[in-house]
Parts: C-alpha cells; structure tokens; sequence
C-alpha cells in the first residue's frame, strides 16, 4: 500500500514541479505580486540551496546530479521498504522533489526557480514547487522522528504507588 502511495506521490510532486515551471518559463515575463509576501519571479540556480556552488561549471552540474540522484536512490530504497504511512509520504515529497530539480539541471543546465516569498525587503531565495516538497518533507521527517522520541520516552501508565 505505502509502496504505491509513495510512488504515486513521488510522480505527483515531480509532474506538478515540471508543469509549473513550463508555465513560469513560458508566461513570467515579469515579476508578478500576488500578495504582501508572495512574488512570482522567474530565475535559475546553478548551484544547490541559497545558490551554493552556483558557477562551479560543467564538472559542478554533473557532480551535483550525481548526488542528488544517490540520495534521491537511497532515500527511494528506504522509502519502498518503510511500512509507516508518517514515513514513507515525507521520503516521496522528498523524492519527488529532488527528481524535478535533477530533471531541470540534466535539461537546462540550471534549475528553475520562480516563487518569491519575503518580509518587507527581506527575500528567501528564490525557489520552486521541487524545493517547497523537499522542505516539507525534511520537516515532515523530524517532526515525526521527535514525535515517536518523546512517545518512546513518556511512560504509557503512571508508576505503581510507592515507585518513582
């Protein structure tokens, strides 16, 4: 069951990423407000998060699909072998996510950024649907990894009388 549900929402996650930034390609010609905090504004990244090893060339484009691919590999064999529904959903949004960034670089070259969120003119990097589900399920995974932690550690029954 959890096998076809994370394969199914690694595809979702990887198509709706795809889609999205061949509209933002096509059609954001200029940068578009959609609220106090939210801009769509079209770039690419070369690098990986916050445009680390951006400009590193051919040799850095291909190294960076190479491991973003090893990781995406060993977070699918995890994910095909894990039974908890709490895990294997955040390893498919991850997945899923790392698939569409690989698909851009091995394509363009670059990965396709457009999503501006900011406070006043405070600006995250810009980023994408790919990012967003990496984001959500590295989030996803700690919460439920302290959530099983602090359950392991809280007795299920008080003490009997006169025990600690």
């Amino acid at each position: 069951m959890h096998r076809t549900l994370g394969l199914t929402l690694s595809l979702g996650v990887l198509a709706a990423d795809q889609a999205t930034k061949l509209i933002a390609r096509a059609h954001l010609t200029e940068p578009a407000t959609l609220g106090p905090f939210l801009n769509l504004q079209l770039g690419s990244n070369t690098g990986v998060t916050l445009g680390l090893f951006a400009g590193s060339g051919e040799l850095g484009r291909w190294l960076l699909v190479a491991g973003t691919a090893a990781v995406a590999l060993w977070l699918m064999a995890w994910m095909w072998r894990e039974r908890r529904l709490a895990v294997a959903a955040p390893l498919a949004l991850f997945v899923g996510g790392a698939l569409g960034n690989i698909v851009d670089r091995v394509r363009l070259g670059a990965v396709t950024d457009f999503i501006d969120a900011h406070i006043a003119d405070f600006h995250w990097p810009t980023f994408n649907l790919a990012d967003t589900a990496i984001t959500v399920g590295v989030a996803w995974l700690l919460l439920t990894s302290l959530g099983r932690q602090a359950s392991a550690t809280t007795p299920s029954s008080p003490p009997a009388k006169g025990h600690p």
